[in-house]
């Protein structure tokens, strides 16, 4: 097995371990009966973006395409 592969699965490993922190750190989605009246859409629910909890879902999508991406690359068998 060359060094580069290795090295990627290094990589992927750490990704899955991350992914997998990230993911358990989010809050939950469902908003219950508030949903239905529409009390939940507040200033903080506008701005998720910006917040720590759309740092963590920006971050998990980018671990998730970094994860398929690597998967992906390891099975083709270039290295």
């Amino acid at each position: 097995m060359s060094i580069a592969r290795w090295i990627l699965t290094i990589v992927l490993i750490a990704v899955s371990v991350l992914l997998s922190v990230i993911i358990l750190m989010q809050e939950g989605k469902d908003q219950g009966l508030g949903a239905i009246s529409g009390v939940a859409e507040t200033y903080w629910g506008k701005n998720k973006g910006r917040s720590m909890e759309g740092f963590l879902v920006k971050f998990t999508v980018f671990l998730s395409v970094m994860f398929f991406v690597l998967s992906v690359l390891l099975n083709m068998n270039l290295f």
